[in-house]
């Protein structure tokens, strides 16, 4: 290991710098990326928009210029908006995906470091373990027991063996480390790789169909249908009325364009990248889109304990050793060389022995590093120690085994040292090192050891055992009839946000799960520190969970909250039997046997530090800082993201409903128009587009995690959200066709009426959006400046209306008149009073249940 870290001290910046400019980035070529004019372009790619343009060039034909510039002006206007939509969310997924590129453990400057893979160049060194991804083409330097997946180049599924010593020692980008570990230098990076002809390392994330988006597509399409229907239906009888067939054609056409909401898609496109990059914030990456909408539904999260629920901060706070247990906080570590050895030789760590601190030249999981640190002061002394032994074979550790071994030469002998879970070393040993001696492992002395395990597994130790043998004449004997020597106890404190965390879940329907390799006493202590058990009864282990069928751990899932000594294999069982039980669960997982649970959960999740590649790759969601309370944040956002994508589908289907039935309703009572085409283009322009895309962006609801989680299949419109959009969107249309009628019956003018009822139409909607803002609270109860950028599009499309009734060039163009203050009361008046009445009924309501 001394000679490795020698070699291994990797290229300094400078030196990698200079590569990376000679040999640039380690990527591969990407695909066609779609132009900023092709997004642009495909907003007039509608049979609508089409037949608008159309209707566009007859008016001009029939020197209806004005019309047919303003009418071409909205069309180009709707269209800036969608592309600016479709283009920010292009370019939020393609930041996206660049986070979700792999990730390089590389030595820079003597030290381990992680980066970028797309940052490796020509001589660096790399790390290489179990579950990675090659980041680029590789040489051996050193490996223990490496078996590679190369079938994305080869087809060959079966694991293929290299060895540093061999011909076969060079690893290709893209390929799978299945066992084992390595340490390579890259020799070939982007495309000058073997992989250098295939483009598709990385799943195309934008290509990720959300459920929620198809099935609105789908909505779209029977809208269109109806819409189309209602509106020839207008059309047809204003014609048989003997209005002007080419107006009423037009009329149609706009009321069409008006009522249609073919931009629904892509708002829930836009508010599901929002809601990415807001995750992203919080330390979760989102890797596949519909998994946002998942998270909502969230009733189960499964957690594994270290580093995820606990501070992955290990210290060795006790040692059993000659019979007894030493408290570290109150007496020195008891001298004994073989524990020493079976922890130190039989440890991961790499060093850099160039640093003056012990804890930043250890290199490696918090708890070989906190081995090292029990016995040892200074960085000179591990180098010693070390280099008084050379390393001839390993055997890594897997979460399977639970163990790992070594076999050294000291001197003339080849001795072997192992060390794991000591219930797994402990079925190992023949005998047991006590007082300096070497004796039988009788039923006594196991009792003794087993009972020293209990207490201090009850103080929430995480504990390590020891064991040695002599004289190992092959690799076969290594792990039989070993020596007991003793254990470590270590303690990896819980992170101080974790109790919050998992009060927040219990609130909101969620149950925690609990899921660790440590022994059951101390899951259990930890488990009842972080309030996810209360009794002994709620704990369940790998071993009694291979006693229970299928059947068995489906009935009695609900009973357990915390699973100990459990392996990748009972975290797949425990993920089937939680969704038979109809839950929506969530998964952790880090190694690469842990990637079929994570696969097979609702929302799969990996490690960001921790956690492999080909975990991450298995995964939907990415933890960043590897920590419980962004699963729940993350949940939280999720639920925030899909109220959102309610909040605007019940704005734009009430207030297209409302434009429908405006027209709808005049032609069944034989009331003129009370709207122009021009006019319907212009309420489509000033209410459907800002104030919608402002609606995506809104605040969470303080009572967001008071909620239950909502089913996995329920519908968007469950929960009463289809009654009011048709009962609201129909009083938008009756109040504005009352003042209309109001207009008339003042005798008022055509135009004036009319411009009552546009104004009315546009206000009752620009009203309506704040009410959208909340299914549970009424407008008083609102805080009005929580979503500025709401206060700032309703702003911008009242000084819009404003503009077209005062402004002289406008009013031609769009046939309006300037309002007094009387005519602005009955506007007032009809776009207020519904919401007024709703909004004092939910008031009265909440303030009755709320016991004020």
């Amino acid at each position: 290991m001394v000679n490795e870290t020698k070699l291994l001290e990797g290229l300094t910046e400078e030196d990698a710098r200079i590569r990376m400019e000679r040999y640039g980035l380690n990527i591969l070529s990407n695909g066609k990326k779609v132009s900023a004019i092709k997004i642009f372009l495909e907003q007039f790619n509608d049979f609508i928009i089409w037949v608008l343009i159309g209707a566009t060039i007859i008016s001009g034909f029939m020197n209806e210029r004005a019309d047919a510039i303003t009418i071409l002006i909205i069309v180009v206007m709707n269209a800036v908006l969608g592309f600016i939509q479709e283009y920010k969310t292009e370019k939020s997924l393609e930041a996206l995906k660049k986070l979700a590129a792999p990730t390089a453990k590389v030595k820079r400057n003597g030290k381990l470091k992680v980066v970028s893979a797309e940052e490796l160049v020509p001589g660096d060194i790399v790390i290489l373990e179990s579950g990675d991804r090659v980041p680029a083409d590789c040489e051996i330097i050193s490996s223990n027991n490496i078996l590679v997946d190369e079938s994305l180049l080869t087809g060959e599924s079966v694991g293929v063996e290299k060895d540093s010593e061999d011909k076969n020692n060079n690893l290709y980008m893209g390929t799978i480390v299945l066992t084992g570990k390595a340490i390579a230098k890259v020799i070939c990076t982007g495309m000058n790789t073997e992989m250098g002809r295939i483009a598709n390392m990385l799943d195309d994330i934008e290509n990720e169909k959300s459920p929620l988006k198809e099935k609105l597509a789908h909505l779209g399409k029977i809208l269109v249908v109806i819409c189309i229907v209602v509106c020839a239906v207008v059309t047809i009888m204003g014609i048989l009325r003997g209005q002007n067939a080419y107006e009423m054609f037009l009329l149609g056409v706009s009321l069409a364009v008006a009522a249609i909401p073919e931009g629904l898609p892509a708002i829930v496109t836009v508010a599901l990248a929002l809601g990415v990059s807001k995750m992203l914030k919080r330390n979760a990456l989102i890797r596949k889109l519909p998994a946002v909408e998942t998270l909502g539904c969230t009733s189960i999260i499964c957690s594994d304990k270290t580093g995820t629920l606990t501070e992955n901060k290990m210290t060795v706070k006790a040692i059993f050793f000659n019979g007894k247990i030493y408290n570290l906080d109150e007496e020195n570590i008891p001298e004994n060389t073989m524990l020493k050895k079976a922890f130190t030789y039989c440890n991961d760590c790499n060093f850099n022995f160039r640093s003056d601190n012990l804890k930043e030249g250890v290199l490696g999981s918090p708890t070989e590093a906190a081995l090292i640190q029990a016995y040892f002061r200074n960085l000179d002394d591990v180098k010693k120690f070390l280099g008084a032994v050379d390393k001839v074979e390993e055997i890594p550790f897997n979460s399977d085994r639970k163990m790992m071994s070594v076999l050294v030469k000291e001197g003339a002998k080849y001795n072997s040292y192992v060390k794991g879970a000591p219930e797994r070393i402990i079925d190992r040993c023949k005998y047991i090192w006590i007082n300096g001696e070497v004796r039988l492992f009788t039923e006594s002395y196991k009792k003794s050891v087993l009972k020293a395990l209990d207490d201090m597994s009850y103080k929430a130790l995480r504990c390590v055992a020891g064991a040695y043998k002599e004289k190992v004449s092959n690799k076969i004997h290594m792990e039989k009839e070993l020596i007991f020597i003793g254990i470590a106890g270590m303690i990896d404190p819980p992170r101080k946000e974790i109790k919050d965390a998992v009060l927040k879940c219990k609130i909101a329907g969620i149950k925690p799960i609990m899921i660790t390799g440590d022994h059951k006493n101390t899951a259990y202590a930890i488990g009842k520190q972080v309030d996810i058990c209360k009794n002994k009864d709620e704990v369940i282990t790998g071993k009694e969970l291979d006693d229970l069928s299928d059947k068995d751990l489906e009935k009695n899932i609900e009973n357990y909250t915390v699973f100990a000594r459990v392996t990748p294999k009972h975290k797949l069982r425990i993920v089937k039997a939680f969704k038979k039980g109809a839950h929506i669960v969530a998964m952790t997982g880090d190694g690469v046997n842990d990637a079929p649970a994570v696969k097979e959960a609702d929302i799969g999740i990996s490690m960001g530090i921790s956690g492999t590649d080909v975990t991450k790759e298995a995964s939907a969601m990415i933890l960043l800082d590897d920590n419980f309370a962004t699963i729940v944040a993350a949940v939280e956002e999720g639920r925030v993201i899909y109220n959102n994508i309610r909040k605007f589908i019940r704005y734009l289907l009430s207030c297209n409903l409302g434009e429908v039935l405006t027209m709808f309703l005049s032609s069944l009572f034989y009331l003129e128009n009370p709207l122009l085409p021009i006019q319907i283009l212009f309420v489509n322009l000033a209410t459907d587009g800002l104030p919608a895309i402002a609606l995506g962006v809104d605040p969470k609801d303080e009572d967001i995690m008071l909620e239950r989680p909502r089913r996995k299949g329920e519908s968007i419109f469950s929960r009463g959200l289809s009654e009011k959009i048709i009962i609201r969107g129909a009083l938008i249309g009756i109040c504005t066709v009352f003042s209309f009628v109001a207009g008339k019956y003042y005798n008022m003018n055509l135009d004036t009426s009319r411009t009552l009822a546009l104004s009315t139409l546009v206000m009752s909607q620009l009203i309506h959006v704040f009410e959208c803002r909340s299914e549970n609270h009424s407008i008083f109860e609102i805080k009005l400046f929580t979503n500025l950028y709401l206060v700032g599009a309703v702003g911008i499309s009242i000084a819009m209306l404003l503009c077209i009734l005062y402004i002289p060039f406008l009013q031609n163009i769009f046939h309006t008149m300037p309002l007094s203050l009387p005519q602005w009361l009955i506007v007032v008046f009809f776009s207020s009073i519904i919401s007024f009445i709703n909004s004092l009924y939910i008031f009265i309501g909440n303030s009755k249940k709320n016991g004020r």
